[in-house]
């Protein structure tokens, strides 16, 4: 019979999965039209409202593309829809801050060092605020400001740092970055669900009828399509950072996030305009690098006395269990023999500044609320210490399981 933490482990590692398995068609498709839009060339001999063609090889054969600026003359017989990808992506990702962020919240979700939440409150938040954030970047696009691309980039950015600075307030550091990657891609998937299918499918509507598309939809859908183009690789760059310390455990994290959006920006600037004119503008990798330096600055321009080496506070209960179950004695021991000297506040390994991922583990509160993951990377399995770097003996690694069995069954 399956230990109940080992099962969920593999529900979220499954879920993972799936979503980075979608996320990366979503991306692939998603670029690759965009560079073929940018790609196109005229020809005179293209049909009736064809506004331009691409010959691509690829997998030993020629493709022909040619594109409509609206829509062909006629419904063609056969049809493929790009949507299931970006649908996919959202869904798994909202399952994966489910089991992750909700059913693990006391842990992963909530710092009470910068908002003294109940859990519900801080799921509310995390819920309410993907509604929101989709909800005002819909109205500005709807609004006037739609006809002006620029000023509306500006203000989408403005509203990305807001909410950056606001996730900063209330969440953990992982959990702050990481939400600033799903209210992002929410913007994303929306834009493909609530406007860029629905206009697709009211030129389809049209073609079948025999009536002449109106343009307005496809430059609607246009308009989305290339904002999410930028906004891609932002949120795929604060997805992974919750591996990095650097990138979320510091008091600047709200400001290295909001600069990787300026890099979103650079980078695909330069590859949107070498698709479309043959040679991209090398000064947007001069400006990356800028913008990259300034966030390693960022990442370590702070005192050593920061939120992260907070005062104690009172236990939850879930942490009292855990410190008060049989064994907790030892298993304290145990880890503070074998983890302790990486994941301390000031490690003392050779060349390691910060704990990895930021997961403290000195005093007994700390042990208490790490309980399920020490439980997992050096109970059940041996991915941790490095054997590199401490060969943990196997009666330690008993200790440590019993210990958090003993505190689930009590």
């Amino acid at each position: 019979m399956f230990d109940v933490a080992i099962l969920w482990d593999w529900i979220a590692f499954s879920v993972r999965w799936l979503h980075v398995i979608t996320a990366m068609a979503w991306i692939g498709a998603s670029f690759y039209f965009i560079a073929l839009d940018l790609m196109l060339k005229p020809n005179d001999a293209l049909p009736d409202g064809a506004h331009g063609e691409e010959w691509e090889v690829h997998g030993g054969g020629f493709y022909h593309t040619v594109k409509y600026m609206v829509a062909p003359a006629r419904m063609p017989e056969h049809l493929t829809w790009h949507k299931w990808q970006s649908y996919t992506t959202w869904l798994s990702g909202a399952a994966l801050l489910m089991i992750v962020y909700w059913v693990g919240g006391e842990l992963f979700l909530l710092d009470p060092t910068r908002a003294d939440l109940a859990l519900w409150q801080g799921i509310l938040i995390s819920g309410g605020s993907l509604t929101i954030g989709w909800l005002i970047y819909d109205a500005l696009c709807k609004s006037k400001l739609g006809e002006s691309p620029t000023t509306l980039m500006l203000l989408l950015f403005a509203l990305l740092v807001a909410m950056s600075w606001g996730y900063h307030q209330v969440f953990t550091g992982r959990a702050a970055l990481l939400h600033l990657g799903a209210f992002t891609a929410t913007i994303m998937t929306a834009n493909v669900f609530f406007q860029i299918m629905p206009n697709q499918r009211i030129v389809v509507a049209d073609l079948k009828a025999g009536r002449t598309p109106d343009a307005k939809y496809g430059k609607i859908a246009k308009l989305r399509s290339t904002h999410n183009n930028y906004l891609t690789l932002p949120v795929v760059f604060l997805m992974l950072a919750n591996h990095y310390p650097l990138a979320f455990a510091t008091q600047h994290a709200w400001i290295i996030a909001s600069l990787i959006f300026l890099t979103g920006v650079t980078i695909r600037h330069y590859f949107n305009t070498m698709h479309r004119t043959g040679a991209g503008p090398n000064w947007t990798w001069g400006v990356t690098v800028i913008l990259m330096l300034i966030i390693a600055w960022l990442s370590t321009a702070q005192s050593r006395e920061t939120w992260q080496d907070a005062e104690a506070r009172e236990m939850t209960p879930t942490e009292t269990r855990f410190a008060e179950a049989e064994g907790f004695d030892e298993a304290y021991s145990a880890v503070i023999s074998n983890c302790s000297m990486c994941h301390a506040r000031e490690p003392v390994w050779p060349g390691m500044h910060w704990a990895p991922k930021a997961v403290h583990l000195e005093t007994e509160q700390d042990v208490a609320r790490h309980a399920d993951q020490i439980y997992l990377q050096a109970g059940v399995t041996h991915a941790m210490p490095p054997p590199n770097a401490v060969a943990m003996p196997d009666e330690a690694r008993r200790t440590i399981t019993a210990w958090v069995r003993a505190a689930r069954d009590g």
